[in-house]
């Protein structure tokens, strides 16, 4: 079977799970919570962890993207920058919407103690799905191997 068949035969669960069963548990939370502490209080909870959420997103983001330009202008490749970019965009995104699953994933992605974490997963998720051309072949993962081979050349100007 293709890795494009595989990938597809996911896709369903991963929607039916994105659409239904996470509002659904954000909903059963809200309602739990609701119950213990009281409708007020709980939608003050949701107001106070989105308003804290956009701050450390705010302060996260600043970091990261002065660490980008760092990486850039010392022309070092950014891997680590770029990945803790993205996490603090899509862990920005699950601190906005409203719920307490969602805050706790994001507050996960955001904060710079647990970030580490999640930044060696996307790696190690990205990393076996690269694909990787080199002198006119394709590999998988990233980098070159012993058995590469090398083309060495001369840049010639007119």
């Amino acid at each position: 079977m293709t890795t494009t068949r595989r990938r597809r035969r996911w896709l369903p669960l991963a929607l039916f799970a994105a659409f239904v069963v996470v509002p659904l548990v954000e909903i059963y939370l809200v309602i739990q919570v609701g119950q213990a502490i009281g409708p007020w209080w709980t939608i003050g909870l949701l107001v106070l962890d989105s308003m804290i959420g956009a701050w450390l997103v705010k302060r996260e983001g600043r970091r990261a993207w002065q660490a980008l330009r760092a990486a850039l202008n010392s022309y070092r490749p950014p891997t680590k920058e770029l990945a803790d970019g993205a996490l603090i965009l899509i862990g920005g995104t699950l601190l906005l919407t409203p719920g307490f699953a969602s805050d706790v994933l994001g507050f996960l992605l955001v904060l710079p103690l647990t970030r580490p974490v999640f930044r060696r997963l996307l790696s190690a998720y990205l990393g076996a799905r690269i694909t990787v051309v080199t002198a006119g072949r394709a590999r998988r993962g990233p980098g070159p191997t012993a058995g590469d081979a090398v083309v060495r050349g001369e840049v010639v100007e007119d």
